[in-house]
């Protein structure tokens, strides 16, 4: 049998770091980084006769990753202790959500390649703390703890088991990141860890309704890597079932320099982490006026910024797609349009060159290091005729290494465009001297002997003559 003989059933864990000040339970800062050890206290390193308090704004942070998940709030939940022992947990329990989270049957809609909609359901979305790190030395052989990350705050956005291929993991992932972005209630930096997914992965025949047996991959944190294991995963449980053997529930490492899944443990089930109430921690008890307090603060979500600006700015549905998946893009382009008034130039911008140097330099659009002033004096510096399109973009370049006023940059690189016509002249002059084949060439019809000779000119001027007068003065001096 082949692959198309099976269907794929995926469900997702995805954990987000929450962009509080202070971690959940104590005030230690959360900001990532420093030196190992140093970001902790008493508390979130468990020592004996500590007590925790719960950070009020984790649960407002919770509520608004659910009302913008379409999930209902539960007036009443409670924290619960997951007990399991690994090095980075000090108390050897995680404090958790078990039968009682705060939000519950939500969902999101992921757009398919085929123009249709799909709906995602969310089974809950929980708080729960994270645990520390141990950082392996390959030289010396050991493992040291850092618990500078043990009680820094997550939401764990649990999905219903409705994904059915690698591709559909994948836009679900980035609507989820796209979604908590616009809320802010965390940054999502993939590469610090703030946003990772625990996928489980199980195969079936083609109509059939039990589900396979699932096997869990841990805390993968890129889209890439996700793909990759999801698509080695599911060739992995095909061989095995064809082979006649069973597919163990058990949880999977991927690593990502072979490509392949090894297995870590038995795959636990609920009843296994014997979970409890907390008895330090008081219920979680929400009025109707807090919960609406909240939705009044929900800023516009992608899906209505994608209407608004086909409808405001007339761009295209794909457009308008590919630039409110990110916060960052979209606020990059309704900000650069306000002082500019050209939202189709900044669009193709940010669609064209911007994201090209951002995908060249693996970089996320949050790290752009200029904002909308710089990038609408660019567009204007164009339509004054101050540069060329050519020039913009070596600016942008010089944007993204040395951020700075681009009239300052054109400048002191002298990039200023030539549209004195007695320049102009002068060059156009040469190129025609030097190539009278493709004069010859146009005379006959060849228009695309005309872009040649332009190219020349731009060449010769280092990209700096004036497109427009090129074109012109070439016409005139050939129907001569």
């Amino acid at each position: 049998m082949s692959r198309q003989d099976y269907e794929v059933v995926i469900g997702l864990e995805v954990h987000a770091e929450l962009s509080t000040k202070t971690k959940i339970f104590c005030s230690c800062p959360t900001e990532f980084g420093g030196e190992p050890n140093t970001h902790c206290c008493p508390i979130c390193m468990a020592l004996p006769g500590t007590l925790p308090v719960l950070n009020e704004k984790v649960v407002e942070y919770a509520v608004k990753a659910g009302l913008a998940t379409n999930c209902e709030i539960s007036k009443n939940s409670k924290n619960d202790r997951k007990n399991y022992f690994y090095p980075d947990l000090p108390k050897a329990y995680q404090i958790s959500q078990f039968d009682m989270p705060l939000c519950e049957k939500g969902y999101i809609e992921i757009e398919l390649d085929d123009g249709t909609t799909k709906k995602i359901r969310l089974t809950r979305i929980h708080i729960e703390e994270d645990a520390g790190k141990l950082n392996h030395d390959d030289f010396g052989g050991g493992s040291l703890v850092d618990l500078n990350r043990a009680g820094v705050p997550l939401i764990e956005m649990v999905s219903e088991p409705d994904i059915r291929s690698s591709e559909e993991a994948e836009k679900y992932l980035r609507k989820i990141k796209s979604i908590l972005e616009y809320i802010e209630v965390s940054d999502c930096k993939m590469q610090e860890g703030s946003l990772r997914a625990d996928v489980n992965v199980s195969v079936r025949k083609k109509g059939e309704e039990k589900l396979g047996t699932r096997t869990e991959m841990k805390n993968m944190n890129s889209f890439r890597s996700i793909v990759r294991g999801i698509e080695y995963e599911i060739d992995r449980q095909i061989d095995v079932i064809e082979e006649g053997r069973k597919v163990e529930q058990e949880t999977l490492r991927w690593d990502d320099v072979s490509g392949r899944t090894f297995s870590m443990r038995d795959k636990e089930d609920a009843q296994d982490y014997r979970y409890f109430p907390d008895p330090d921690l008081v219920a979680i008890k929400l009025s109707d006026e807090y919960i609406e307090n909240i939705r009044k603060t929900l800023p516009e979500l992608p899906e209505s910024r994608r209407k608004r600006y086909i409808e405001e700015y007339n761009l295209s549905e794909r457009d308008a797609n590919l630039i409110t998946a990110s916060k960052y893009l979209s606020d990059l382009f309704e900000g650069t349009t306000k002082i500019c008034n050209n939202p189709k130039a900044v669009s193709n911008w940010i669609l064209s060159d911007i994201s090209r140097i951002l995908n060249e330099r693996e970089m996320e659009p949050n790290q752009i290091p200029f904002g909308k002033e710089y990038l609408a004096q660019l567009i204007e510096l164009i339509e004054k005729g101050t540069i060329s399109s050519a020039i913009a973009k070596k600016v942008l370049e010089e944007l993204f290494e040395n951020p700075k006023e681009p009239s300052k940059i054109i400048e002191e690189k002298g990039w200023i465009q030539i549209s004195d016509e007695g320049a102009i002249k002068e060059v156009v002059l040469k190129i025609i001297e030097e190539n009278p084949q493709s004069v010859a060439d146009y005379k006959g019809g060849k228009e695309r002997a005309l872009g040649f000779l332009v190219g020349q000119a731009m060449k010769q001027t280092k990209g700096k003559a004036n497109p427009q007068m090129l074109n012109k003065m070439f016409i005139e001096e050939m129907q001569k």
